[in-house]
Order: C-alpha cells, then structure tokens, then sequence
C-alpha cells in the first residue's frame, strides 16, 4: 500500500497534496529571496507536483497492526536507510574509556558544575579520541536530564569558558531551566569534507582500507555514532537521568541526530531542527534543495548508494517520514524556520504528520497535514511537538525555549 499525501483515512493519510496547506504559508519575500539564493529549485507551493508516499506500516498481510508487530517493521526500515541512505555504522569499539580534561563544581557563579571529558576509543591497535562538555545544574537536586547538542558550527558556539556564549547552545537559559546541557563538535568524530574517509573515528575502524562498500557509513553515521559514545558516558554519571536523554542537531547536525535517534533507542528524546533535505523534510517533495542537489556538493555526508536516487526520488523505498517514526514510541521534536525554504517548512511539518500511524499504536493522537501551526505557535501532540519560528536557518534561544517546554510536558521537570 502507498500512501497520497493529504487528508485522513482509515489506515494512513490519503489524498491531494495541495489540500496540506495549513496555518503557515511562505511570504512572498522570502520566496523572492530563495529564489534569488538557489536559482533554479523550487519554491512555490503550487508548483509542487503529487507524489505518493510509502506506507510506513507496511503493506499486504505484514502490514502492522499493533504496537507488538512494529519491532519487526521498525528493524526493516532501518536497514533500508542503512542501505540506501546513511550507511552501515559499527558498535562500540573493543574498549572505550573516559578522561576528565577538567572539571569545576562552582561555574556559572554556582549555577553549575562543568566537566569537559576525552572520550577515547581504541580498536585492533588504533585509537581516537574527541571531547564533550556537560554543564548540570547545581540548584536541582538527583538526576538530572540532558540535552546533548551535535555542534556543527565553530567550537566557540560551545564555549566552555562562556567567555563567549552563543544562542546556538544557551547554556545559561538551560540550567536555569533546571536542565543539564552537553555537546561534541561533529568535525572531531569525522571532518566535514573530503577527508571524512582519511581522518576521524571512520579510520579508527578501518584503518588504511582504500575500498569501501557503497552502504559504508559517512560523515553524518560517523557524528551520530559519537552522540551514543557520549550517552556511553552519561550513563556512567551520577547526576545524569541517562534514560532521559535528548540527542539535538541542527540542519547537517540535524540530520545526523535524527540518524542517531534511529539507530540508538536510548535516545528519549530526538530534535531536529531545520534539518532539511535528508533530515525531516520529505525527499519527494519538490520543494528547495533535492537529493541531486545535497549528494553532489556534500557527497561525505551520505553513503553512496545514495546517489543512486539522484533524480528520481520516488525509487527510494523509503521517506523521510520513515526515519522519523523510527523514534516511536520515544519523543520527537522537529522545528523549522519561516524564511528558510531551502529545508522546506511544510516537508518538514507533513513528514512528522505521516508518522502519525506509528504513534497512534501508543494512543497518539493523530497530526493531520493540515495541522501546521501559525509561526511562533508550538504543536505539541503526545509525545511530538513542532514549532516553525519566525527568521531563517539557525539554532536560537527561542528553539531551544521550545524543547525545555516539550521536556516539561513529558514530565522531564
């Protein structure tokens, strides 16, 4: 069974594309500005052909029918992506240690205590090493959640020190929110260019093996398999609540903690934020940046089989409405931005909708593809929420203000 984009049916969600219009539509600016940014790609609502979903319970006698059936179904569609998509990652290596670089029990004025740890892993002779930041609150007491952010933008957005503090990771605002706050710096477990292949943890498996298979894990497997090596380490502190957990990322980073969330089911929390083209937004969707497009200017990120879908998007046998579900029954949260239509807003929206099947298994109620909300007016369903704000592609207070919201209701404070 395939699935038509639109309104709700018995079974799925069915009919015309242009009936999702919900309550955000682009301005006429910012398509100006797309437009004018990525000449040649689309960004017209009323330009975006029908296409056909598949279904993400399945089909014919297998279809899923209970949340006792959806293991099987959830292990099948992950080895789809680790096939055609985001390639095969390793476990852990043969040992794991952490160091403590540094520690300071009074930072933030006392607000907090800071740990900045090694994480080093060592396999068949070979070694790697990357560093973490945790900053947990002083003024709750037990174990605290944590936010754990993939930071793919320069190291000085995760300042230690807070010499400088970013709104890229407000870790002030989020310890005042009672919420311990962590991040790594994805270019330490893989480079974000060429020498993703010769440099980085990749190599710490591989060695100097010049062949590799075209479902061989790339940049974004390399930096989600570092977010469970820092979870490795949560687990082993004693103000860490390790079964609460976000793993969160933004746009490539987005992309790589959503990857992480589907391949490591610790993760109680998944975020995703303006993530795009091969993060939350639907690949078939012909909105913004295509497939072609992502694997010809960052062909590291992805395995590259791959690129075998340049084009011709509808081959995939799957969506990015898939990798989203494989969060179920865990939290989910995917934000967008009202001026980046580059990751396509509503493909990002209507793609958590159609996860909507798998979360009502749990009782969920339902996100139809007409629900997208206003900019600014988070939706918060059961265990999904999502919020388009208002500006363009970044990672900001506000966004982060939305996730400790989210936490609140499911309990996490």
């Amino acid at each position: 069974m395939r699935v038509a984009i639109g309104v709700l049916m018995a079974g799925g969600l069915a009919g015309a594309v242009l009936a999702a219009q919900g309550g955000w539509a682009a301005s006429p600016e910012a398509v100006a500005e797309a437009s004018a940014g990525q000449p040649g790609f689309n960004y017209e609502e009323s330009r975006v052909p029908p296409y056909t979903l598949p279904d993400v319970l399945g089909q014919g006698p297998n279809r899923v029918t209970s949340r006792e059936q959806w293991p099987a179904r959830r292990a099948a569609i992950l080895e789809l992506f680790r096939e055609h998509v985001y390639g095969r990652r390793p476990g852990r290596p043969d040992s794991l240690d952490f160091e403590v670089i540094e520690t300071n029990g009074k930072a933030l004025d006392g607000a907090a205590a800071l740990q900045r740890v090694a994480v080093v892993s060592r396999h068949r002779g070979r070694e790697h090493r990357f560093e973490t930041i945790l900053f947990v609150p002083n003024g709750r007491s037990g174990q605290v959640p944590v936010f754990l952010l993939l930071n793919n933008r320069p190291p000085s957005n995760t300042d230690p020190t807070r010499a400088t503090k970013s709104p890229f990771w407000p870790v002030e605002e989020m310890i005042g929110r009672g919420y311990a706050i962590a991040a790594l710096q994805v270019g330490d477990l893989a480079p974000d260019n060429a020498k993703t292949f010769t440099e980085g943890v990749i190599r710490l498996f591989e060695g100097d093996a010049q062949q590799r298979p075209a479902n061989a894990w790339m940049a974004l497997a390399a930096w989600g398999w570092g977010a469970s090596r820092v979870l490795d380490y949560l687990e082993t502190h004693p103000r860490i609540d390790a079964s609460r957990v976000a793993v969160v990322g933004h746009s490539r980073g987005g992309k790589a903690a959503l990857w992480a969330g589907a391949e490591d089911e610790r993760f109680a929390l998944v975020i995703s934020n303006d993530s795009g083209e091969g993060g939350a937004a639907l690949a078939r969707r012909d909105f913004g940046e295509t497939i072609e497009r992502i694997n010809s200017v960052f062909p590291h990120w992805f395995a590259d089989n791959y690129a075998r879908f340049n084009g011709r998007p509808h081959d995939l046998p799957v969506d990015q409405h898939m990798l989203l579900a494989l969060v179920a029954p865990r939290a989910l949260y995917v934000a967008s931005a009202s001026d980046d239509l580059w990751a396509d807003p509503r493909g990002e929206f209507l793609s958590l909708a159609h996860t909507s099947p798998v979360f009502a298994l749990w009782g969920d109620r339902v996100i139809a593809p007409d629900d997208m909300p206003p900019v600014d007016t988070p939706l918060i369903v059961g265990r999904r929420g999502y919020h388009i704000r208002t500006g363009g592609h970044d990672l900001t207070t506000y966004d982060w203000m939305q996730f400790a919201n989210f936490a609140d209701q499911l309990g996490w404070n």
